[in-house]
C-alpha cells in the first residue's frame, strides 16, 4: 500500500506558491528546486493542479499563482486531483491466494470490506484538513528556524 508521491509533491508545490507568491516569480524550475524532484515530474503535477483549478500557470512576471485560496482546498482535493489511488482501491490485495487453503479461500471475503472502510475513513479525514492549515504550520516551522 502506498499513495503516489505526486500527492506530497502537490501539497509542497501549493505551500511553496503561497509562501513565495509576493517575494519572487514562482516557476517550475524554482518549484523543482524546492521539491527536490525532476522538473518534468513537477510540471506533470502542476498540470494536474491546473486541471483541477488549483493553480494558474503563465509565462513571464506573474509565473505560477494560486487559482483559489488555500482555505478552499483540502488535502482530499489534492489527493483526488493527483489520482492517487487506482479504481481497485488504496490496498492492493495479493493476486493468487490459494483457493485450496481455507484461509486463502476466504481472506478476500473477510478483508475487503474492512480495507474499504479504512480507505473511506482516511479520505474523510483528508476532507477536514485545508491547505491553509498546512501553509500556516509550514510558516510557523520556518519562523521557528529563524529563532
Amino acid at each position: 500500500m502506498q499513495i503516489t508521491s505526486k500527492f506530497t509533491i502537490a501539497v509542497h508545490i501549493l505551500a511553496c506558491i503561497e509562501y513565495f507568491h509576493d517575494q519572487e516569480t514562482v516557476t517550475s524550475s524554482f518549484l523543482a528546486g524546492s521539491v527536490g524532484a525532476n522538473p518534468v515530474v513537477v510540471r506533470n503535477v502542476m498540470g494536474d493542479l491546473k486541471n483541477a483549478g488549483m493553480i494558474r500557470i503563465s509565462q513571464g512576471k506573474s509565473g505560477i499563482t494560486l487559482a483559489r485560496p488555500l482555505s478552499e482546498i483540502t488535502l482530499y482535493d489534492v489527493y483526488d486531483a493527483m489520482d492517487c489511488v487506482s479504481e481497485a482501491g488504496l490496498f492492493h490485495f495479493h493476486e493468487n491466494p490459494n483457493a485450496s487453503c481455507p484461509v486463502g479461500r476466504n481472506i478476500h471475503k473477510t478483508m475487503d470490506s474492512r480495507l474499504e472502510s479504512v480507505q473511506k475513513a482516511m479520505e474523510e479525514e483528508l476532507k477536514h484538513i485545508t491547505l491553509a492549515e498546512i501553509a500556516e504550520d509550514t510558516r510557523k516551522e520556518i519562523l521557528g528556524e529563524a529563532k
